[in-house]
């Protein structure tokens, strides 16, 4: 390790000026060199040319690097200042010898047993500490900058295949509501309590939205907060949360718009089917205000095709003709109902309600009912369009074939006037069969009055009766 260099003072400073080199031998490390010092110069003595001590220094830059450990200047500074020759000089002398040859290198070099010794016996408080090195960092390349921009680009392509931007689904983040510390009897708590019920509440419309999980739920309401007949929302309520349905994902649209416009069409059936019992999938959640959007149409469509396109283990499907199914009333209209019969609205006309005449449907039906339905017919031609026809009256049985056994011709009995038409009185007797009457002498009596008939025949192939009315019962 090189000797430090001892403090020189501007007095002090010499340069030395190099002329031809004496050396002959660099490589004994001055056994068989010449080596002589000449005494330092003034300031009025140093002038040198800049370009010949350059060569000098040129040349005898690997002599002068063997010979004596010189401190390294900058890399910028081509010219050795005389005070690093002086210092290499005199670093491990005290003693130095007289310098008589000025302007020669040789005179700058000290004797070698010397510099060798001070090379081997450093003072450790003269030496300077080494410098650590200073890494550059390399300047980022633009065009390294637009190859990591296309990676980013298909890694994003690989994640969405589709290319369209926004496709993946956002993430949902909801925290889940803190159960309160109650002492429980046993090891868990019996008790459901309102945490627990919040808590169900939001896992079943999470997992609506991430599985696809059918709920269900009546519509409560209809509510139009712009007045358009485009912008209505189904209004339903799951627990402590508000779930809102748009109008094109309430409805689907009918088949015969009979020159209405589709909005105004919607919007009526929607109206319709207030209290009905649907089913829908969630498509997004504010857990903060507790509000759910859902999508009635999606879960028809679904619906549809796990029932109607589905099979068992044998290969047939899971819906066909003269099979009984549960059906859910969503719209009542004078002429009939329609019904929800998995994922698919079936008109059911009046005639099917009911072996009993009945004229007008909204009298014994309303949306939000349940009722057994059995259907006749499946038409699976055209996916996108199935039709099925179906029956209230025959999923039970016909109460003709055992009532009209309990009557006689002839006799005497008591019943309710349930219909009164053009064509006679109609009246109810015990069994749900109807007896047609022709009208009182006394005249017609008001419908749900009680009155007493006379069977004067019965048809067992039409199951139809008929008889006559011999007495009204006073109103109260």
């Amino acid at each position: 390790m090189p000797a430090k260099k001892p403090t020189v003072t501007n007095e002090e400073v010499t340069n030395p000026q190099i002329e031809d080199k004496k050396i002959e031998n660099p490589t004994d490390h001055g056994q068989n060199s010449e080596v002589a010092a000449s005494p330092p110069q003034t300031d009025a003595e140093i002038v040198y040319d800049e370009a010949a001590n350059s060569n000098a220094l040129n040349s005898n830059k690997e002599t002068v690097s063997e010979e004596v450990p010189i401190v390294q200047t900058e890399p910028n500074e081509e010219k050795p200042s005389a005070a690093g020759f002086e210092d290499a000089v005199n670093s491990g002398e005290n003693n130095a010898s007289p310098q008589t040859d000025a302007g020669t290198p040789e005179n700058l070099a000290p004797e070698p047993p010397a510099a060798e010794e001070a090379a081997e016996t450093p003072d450790e408080n003269q030496t300077e500490p080494e410098k650590p090195t200073r890494t550059r960092r390399r300047k980022k390349d633009p065009e390294d900058s637009q190859n990591q921009s296309d990676e980013t680009d298909e890694k994003a392509k690989k994640t969405n295949p589709d290319g369209v931007e926004g496709a993946e689904k956002p993430k949902l983040r909801i925290s889940l509501p803190k159960r309160a510390n109650i002492m429980a009897i046993d090891d868990e708590l019996g008790v459901v309590t309102d945490a627990d019920k919040a808590k169900n509440e939001l896992l079943d419309l999470l997992e609506s939205y991430r599985g696809k999980k059918h709920l269900s739920g009546k519509i409560q309401g209809i509510e139009n907060p712009t007045g358009e007949p485009s912008k209505a929302l189904a209004v339903l309520a799951y627990g402590e949360y508000k779930v809102i349905i748009p109008l094109h994902e309430a409805v689907e649209p009918p088949d015969d718009l009979k020159g209405q416009p589709l909005d105004y069409a919607l919007n009526y059936m929607l109206n319709k089917r207030l209290g009905a019992e649907i089913d829908y999938i969630v498509k997004g959640i504010d857990a903060k205000a507790k509000i759910a959007v859902g999508s009635r149409v999606e879960a028809m469509q679904n619906k549809r095709k796990s029932y109607y396109f589905g099979t068992d283990r044998d290969g047939n499907y899971i819906l066909y003709s003269d099979i009984c199914a549960e059906a859910r009333v969503v719209s009542v209209v004078r002429s009939g109902i329609f019904v929800d019969l998995f994922g698919l609205e079936v008109f059911i006309p009046l005639s099917e309600l009911s072996y009993q005449r009945m004229m007008d449907a909204e009298s014994y039906f309303a949306p939000g009912q349940r009722t057994l339905v059995k259907i006749l017919e499946v038409d699976r031609s055209n996916r996108k369009n199935i039709r099925v026809k179906a029956s209230v009256k025959q999923a039970g049985e016909n109460p003709y074939e055992k009532a009209l056994r309990k009557y006689v011709i002839g006799n005497r009995y008591v019943g309710t006037v349930s219909l009164v038409d053009v064509n006679g009185v109609f009246v109810s007797l015990d069994g749900g069969i109807d007896c047609l009457c022709n009208y009182p002498k006394r005249g017609r009596p008001p419908k749900g009055a009680r009155v007493t008939i006379r069977v004067l025949g019965i048809n067992y192939n039409t199951n139809r009766m008929w008889g006559a009315i011999i007495h009204v019962a006073s109103a109260r």
